[in-house]
């Protein structure tokens, strides 16, 4: 058994500085309390842009360039090591730590940003980092499109372990990839919430028989700064919930093991048992004996996709 912890906090918005020392002290509480996987929310560091989905479109152009402009500066370069004291904190732990962060890209441009998902391994070392195949209607004024370099499940002393990003666990092809590298523990981080989106994780833990860990956001008006460009007025309520969490964990076959968390600032805690996934797919392994591929073939370009190659 395996004491995974999913951190429902609401982030020190737009302010990485601050909000990476938050993750360090709710990593130690978690550690503190067993956890052996410590998940952060979707765009933890420094926060969800959830303005986008307020502003209208083409509106108040100063107001989007104003908060676009902190978002980016405020942005993680993981190669610059913006994220090395969450690195540090978990080889000091030896933990696995599972983080979303707004990413600035570094190499070609250093001027887009990315849903991304980083796991950090208890040696402190980045495993994987998944940007997000596809950003969600008004996402994609803020985060540019990922590639499959990092649609990857790997190895930690916890099991095979892989994340997709909110609605791109409804992208079957997605889902069908990870399953055929074998994930155990299948973390879908997300800005979506409800009966709906819980009944999908559901559905995912039945059909590729894995755990499925959904990590939500929480977020009340009272917890945007009173610095944010525009709060009086997209924010005027400070105790309404602009999005109430709730994280669960799915175990295979479906069956809620723990939450959902739901309209709560907290730490959801889980017991997961790995053994359990080989018995749930002895009667059904979508890409094992339940395959067709004499019917059915997926060709995933895993490779990275620049626009420019100097030689």
């Amino acid at each position: 058994m395996v004491k995974i912890a999913v951190v429902q906090h609401p982030p020190v918005l737009l302010d990485r500085h601050a909000t990476i020392e938050r993750a360090l002290k709710l990593l130690d509480e978690s550690v503190a309390s067993g956890a052996r996987l410590v998940i952060f929310p979707e765009a933890f560091v420094p926060g969800y842009p959830a303005w986008i989905w307020r502003l209208r479109p083409g509106g108040d152009m100063k107001q989007s360039d104003a908060l676009y402009g902190s978002l980016i500066e405020n942005a993680v370069d993981i190669d610059r090591g913006d994220l090395a004291p969450l690195c540090a904190a978990a080889k000091r732990h030896r933990v696995t730590v599972v983080c979303g962060l707004n990413e600035r890209e570094s190499d070609l441009g250093r001027s887009t940003l990315y849903n991304t998902i980083a796991i950090i391994g208890p040696d402190g070392t980045v495993l994987n980092r998944h940007r997000k195949l596809m950003p969600t209607n008004p996402e994609r004024m803020v985060w540019g499109f990922g590639d499959a370099s990092g649609l990857r499940a790997v190895d930690t002393p916890v099991g095979r372990v892989s994340t997709l990003i909110c609605w791109e666990n409804y992208m079957p092809l997605a889902r069908y990839a990870l399953y055929a590298q074998g994930v155990e523990i299948y973390i879908a981080p997300t800005y979506d919430n409800g009966d709906g989106w819980i009944g999908s994780l559901q559905h995912i833990a039945r059909e590729g028989r894995c755990w499925v860990v959904g990590s939500g956001n929480v977020l009340r008006a009272g917890d945007i700064p009173d610095s944010f460009p525009g709060k009086t007025t997209l924010y005027p309520d400070a105790a309404e919930w602009v999005n109430q969490g709730d994280s669960v964990v799915v175990a295979p076959g479906g069956k809620i093991s723990a939450g959902p968390l739901r309209k709560e600032v907290g730490i959801l805690y889980a017991e997961v048992d790995p053994a359990q996934i080989a018995a749930a797919r002895r009667n059904f392994d979508a890409v094992g004996h339940y395959s067709r591929p004499d019917v059915f073939e997926l060709h995933v370009h895993t490779g990275v996709r620049k626009p420019v190659r100097f030689d």
